[in-house]
C-alpha cells in the first residue's frame, strides 16, 4: 500500500500552524523587514525584494499582529480607578486560555467581594464607599506583579487575572488569596475616620474552569467567593464543581421563595408565650414556617438565609405583621384574650426610613392599638449596629406604643446603655441559658444575674426554649416574668390557635403556682 504523502498528524499540524501564528503576531518582527528585503534581492534580484517588502506587512496584517488585543495595553479606563472592567479581563483570560496549549502557560481568576459592604454604604454613604474601593484598588495593584490584570466588577467587587505562567498550584493561589487580602487590612482614614475592610476570596485555576473560556473561568471564581462570602468574613475558597450545583440550586429556592411569598405558602405558626405568676397567655410569638407542595413542612432554619441573601427579607415582614395583625383581629372577634402578638423585624427591614410610618397604617388599618403589636429585634442588631436610621425607627417604633423585645438575649454583648437607647420593654434570655436550669447550678447564676439586671432595669423578662416542668418552675421561682417553648406548645397554624387556648385558659391551675422568687 503506497504511504500517505503527509504523515503529520492533524494535531501536530494545528499546533505547528498556532505556533506560527503567535510568531507572526508580534509586531516588532518587521524592525528586520530591510535585512529581509536586501536578503531578497541577493537571491532573487529586484522583483524577488518587491514582493518580499510589500508581502511581509501584509502577512503581519493578516496574522494580527497589528491588532490591539494585548490585555495589558487594551484595558477601557474606567472612571473610578482606571481599571479593566469585565468585557476586557474576559478577553485577557480568553486569550491566555486559548495559547495555552502552545505557550504552555495558563493563568489563575481572583474574585474578591468586601465583607459586610451594605453596612459601609448605610454608614458612609456612597461616597465614602467609592473612595474606599480606589484606595483598596491601589493597594491590590502594589500586592501584584507587572502583567497581572485587575478589573472592577459590576457591585464593587475586583477580579484579578494573574500573568500567564508555566506552573499554578492550589497552595501557592492560596498564598497569593491571602497575600491581596493582607493588602486590604490595614484601616483606611477618611475624614478622620478609620475604616478597616475585608474582602473574602473566591479563585479558579485555569485548567480547573468548568469551560476553556475566560467567562467560564471568570464565573467560577465568582461562584467560589460566593462561597466565600457565605463562610466569611475574610474567607477563601477554591472553585470545586459542585459549588456550581449548590448556587443553582439557592437559585431555585429563591424563585421558589418569591412564588411562595406570593401565593401564602410562607405564612406564620404561632407560639404562645405564659405569665408565671398566673398561668395565663400575655401572647403569641409569629414563627415563619414554609408549606411546601412536595417537601411538607420546612422549618425556617433552610430558608430564611436564602431569604436574607435573596434580598427578600422586607417581604416576608410584609406578610408575618399582615397575618399577625389580621390573627389578633380574628381572636378579638372570638372573644379570645390575646394581649399582643410579637413580629420579629430582620436588619433590613429596620433599615427602611418610613418603617414607623408604614407599620402604623397596617396598625390603623386593622384598628388595633400599637401595644398589641411586639417588634422583636435580635440582640447582635442592637449590639452591633451604629446605623441611624435604625437608631430612628426603634425609637419611633417605641414612641409609636409598640412593644421592644431584645431577642436571644444573652448573645450579642448588647451594653446597658444600647438596651436604654433603644427603649427596650423586655428582654428575651436565650435558651442556651434556660437548657438545665433546674440541674445546673451555674446556669441558675447566669439566669438569676440576668434577671437582677433587668428588675433593676425595669425591664420585663421571658424566657425562650422551655422544655421541661422542672425548667418551668426553676424560673418562676427565680423571678422570670414569662416563658415560651415545647412544653407549653409548638408553634402552631393560626386554625389551631383557637382550641389551644380555649384548653389552656380551661386548664389554667394545673401549671405551677410558685408565689415567692427565690432568694
Amino acid at each position: 500500500m503506497q504511504e500517505p504523502l503527509d504523515q503529520t498528524p492533524s494535531g501536530e499540524k494545528t499546533a505547528l500552524a498556532k505556533r506560527v501564528g503567535l510568531w507572526l503576531r508580534r509586531p516588532e518582527l518587521l524592525v528586520f523587514l530591510p535585512a529581509l528585503s536586501l536578503a531578497a534581492f541577493w537571491v532573487g534580484g529586484e522583483a524577488i525584494m518587491m514582493m518580499t517588502a510589500l508581502g511581509m506587512p501584509l502577512l503581519f496584517a493578516f496574522a494580527g499582529a497589528f491588532r490591539s488585543t494585548e490585555p495589558n495595553a487594551m484595558p477601557l479606563p474606567d472612571s473610578l480607578t482606571g481599571l479593566a472592567l469585565r468585557p476586557q479581563i474576559t478577553k485577557h483570560l480568553d486569550r491566555t486560555l486559548r495559547d495555552a496549549e502552545v505557550t504552555g502557560k495558563t493563568t489563575t481568576c481572583f474574585v474578591i467581594q468586601f465583607d459586610d459592604a451594605d453596612v459601609l454604604l448605610d454608614r458612609h454613604g456612597r461616597a465614602v464607599q467609592t473612595e474606599v474601593l480606589a484606595r483598596s484598588a491601589e493597594r491590590l495593584c502594589s500586592a501584584l506583579r507587572e502583567g497581572d490584570t485587575v478589573a472592577r466588577l459590576e457591585g464593587g467587587g475586583f477580579a484579578i487575572a494573574l500573568a500567564p505562567t508555566r506552573r499554578v498550584d492550589l497552595e501557592g493561589m492560596i498564598q497569593v488569596a491571602a497575600r491581596l487580602q493582607a493588602a486590604l487590612a490595614p484601616p483606611i482614614s477618611i475624614d478622620a475616620a478609620r475604616l478597616y475592610v475585608t474582602g473574602s476570596v473566591g479563585l479558579c485555576l485555569g485548567p480547573k474552569a468548568p469551560l476553556p473560556t475566560g467567562a467560564s473561568l471568570l464565573d467560577a471564581a465568582q461562584v467560589a467567593a460566593d462561597e466565600a462570602c457565605r463562610n466569611g468574613p475574610n474567607a477563601i475558597r477554591a472553585y470545586a464543581p459542585g459549588m456550581a450545583r449548590k448556587r443553582a440550586d439557592r437559585d431555585a429556592m429563591r424563585g421558589e421563595l418569591e412564588i411562595a411569598l406570593d401565593e401564602g405558602h410562607i405564612r406564620p405558626h404561632f407560639q404562645p408565650q405564659i405569665c408565671t405568676d398566673t398561668g395565663a397567655i400575655s401572647g403569641f410569638e409569629a414563627l415563619a414556617r414554609w408549606h411546601h407542595a412536595e417537601r411538607g413542612l420546612i422549618p425556617p432554619a433552610e430558608f430564611l438565609p436564602t431569604i436574607e441573601e435573596a434580598g427578600l427579607s422586607e417581604r416576608l415582614g410584609e406578610v408575618m405583621l399582615y397575618h399577625a395583625l389580621a390573627a389578633l383581629v380574628r381572636w378579638d372577634k372570638a372573644g379570645l384574650s390575646v394581649p399582643n402578638v410579637g413580629v420579629n423585624f430582620s436588619a433590613a427591614e429596620l433599615r427602611n426610613p418610613r418603617l414607623a410610618e408604614k407599620l402604623k397604617w397596617e396598625l390603623d388599618r386593622f384598628d388595633l392599638a400599637p401595644n398589641r403589636l411586639c417588634i422583636e429585634i435580635l440582640e447582635t442588631v442592637i449590639a452591633e449596629t451604629d446605623n441611624d436610621v435604625i437608631v430612628h425607627n426603634i425609637s419611633a417604633l417605641a414612641k409609636l406604643g409598640c412593644g421592644i423585645d431584645l431577642d436571644d438575649f444573652g448573645t450579642g454583648h448588647a451594653s446597658i446603655t444600647n438596651i436604654r437607647r433603644f427603649a427596650v420593654r423586655r428582654i428575651k434570655i436565650d435558651r442556651s441559658f434556660v437548657t438545665k436550669v433546674d440541674e445546673d447550678r451555674e446556669q441558675q447564676k447566669l439566669v438569676s444575674g440576668i434577671l437582677s439586671l433587668a428588675e433593676q432595669m425595669g425591664l420585663e423578662t421571658l424566657a425562650e426554649g422551655v422544655e421541661t416542668k422542672g425548667e418551668h418552675a426553676m424560673l418562676a421561682q427565680l423571678g422570670c416574668g414569662h416563658v415560651q417553648g415545647f412544653l407549653f406548645a409548638r408553634p402552631m397554624p393560626f386554625d389551631d390557635t383557637a382550641q389551644w387556648i380555649i384548653k389552656q385558659q380551661a386548664h389554667r391551675s394545673a401549671l405551677p403556682k410558685i408565689g415567692s422568687r427565690a432568694r
